[in-house]
């Protein structure tokens, strides 16, 4: 029996898809081809569906299922998962392909014990091996990668966001078909109340920025004065951010010494990580800052395509030979003069 793939994903609250589904669509359409033209359906759920609808007409799916609910405004395990089996059991879907975001991810394992399936995550590439799907993760804190292949249908993926190119919208005549689900008085318990978050001046982690910028240790401290400025620091890194525009990343020495007593960086926390413990980014360029140590940063930035340090130890081990470019200068004088520029 040949292989049918669903794309599922959520839409946002305007009714069009977010960049992730965009870029999964994009790894969905190329193992149907590679399947010798496996049929794909496209599934979707959320408060509205008509925009991500109209956007879909023209990119080839088989057909689109949706469920169209006030009930899935907002991101909710129990109603999420709902209208997602309810997809997939329309669909009858052997693969299931998800974007990673926060609000698939969380459904992701559950979705697939309801259909009596299995689940990968995290998956960074899909191909075809031998006439069968094989997905591509990374392991160990990304130092290692692997491809699976599983023989238990259906089989549910997520793909990490900035693993594919984003597919181009296509407009096109269709219509989506309407998938029944209730959503009775037990799956509504949760209820969320409200949103918090930072003003816009402060969020520094921003993955759509086409710069990484990673601060280290360096900058809390002692300069060539014998002093330490962590005021100037924190004046000239967030000017940085804030004209450019750019992503904000932290060494995990200087993330840890917070927890340690030491002098830090205020707008710092652990979120901002990369490397080792942390996360790894994906941005079309990086730029390291007062950064010491190899491994942390050759693993957290090896999804960053253009990667260059400021560091006044030319023989560093992050920098030399593991930097496409490294200016041999003092960090605080060279942001302070970037900044003047831009």
């Amino acid at each position: 029996m040949g292989e049918s793939i669903l794309l599922l994903a959520h839409t946002l609250a305007d009714g069009s898809l977010p960049k992730p589904a965009w870029e999964t669509l994009t790894a969905a359409k190329t193992l149907a081809a590679d399947l010798d033209g496996a049929p794909l359906t496209i599934g979707l759920f959320g408060k509205s569906v008509s925009a991500a609808t109209a956007a879909l007409g023209g990119v080839g799916a088989s057909k689109i299922l949706s469920v169209a609910s006030p009930h899935l405004s907002d991101a909710r395990y129990a109603t999420d998962t709902a209208a997602a089996e309810a997809i997939a059991r329309e669909a009858a879907a052997s693969v299931i392909v998800m974007p990673a975001t926060s609000r698939l991810s969380r459904i992701a394992a559950g979705l697939a014990q309801r259909l009596g399936g299995r689940a990968d995550t995290h998956a960074t590439g899909l191909s075809v091996t031998d006439r069968a799907p094989t997905v591509s993760r990374w392991y160990y804190r990304q130092r290692m990668v692997a491809d699976i292949q599983r023989q238990h249908r259906p089989w549910v993926i997520t793909v990490d966001p900035g693993s594919f190119p984003a597919a181009e919208p296509a407009a096109g005549a269709t219509t989506a078909t309407e998938v029944s689900v209730a959503f009775p008085d037990a799956l509504q318990r949760t209820r969320v109340e409200g949103f918090q978050s930072p003003p816009g001046s402060q969020q520094t982690i921003r993955p759509d920025a086409a710069l990484l910028f990673v601060a280290g240790a360096g900058w809390t401290k002692k300069q060539r004065d014998g002093q330490q400025h962590l005021a100037e620091a924190e004046a000239l890194i967030l000017g940085f951010l804030a004209k450019s525009g750019a992503s904000l990343g932290s060494s995990k020495s200087l993330a840890d010494q917070t927890g340690e007593g030491h002098a830090v960086l205020t707008f710092m926390s652990h979120l901002n990580q990369v490397g080792q413990t942390g996360s790894t980014p994906r941005h079309p360029k990086g730029l390291a800052t007062c950064c010491h140590g190899e491994e942390p940063h050759v693993v957290g930035w090896r999804f960053i395509n253009e990667r260059r340090a400021i560091n006044l130890d030319p023989n560093c081990g992050w920098a030399h030979g593991k930097a496409d470019v490294l200016y041999v200068a003092d960090a605080f004088e060279v942001m302070k003069r970037v900044n003047e520029l831009l």
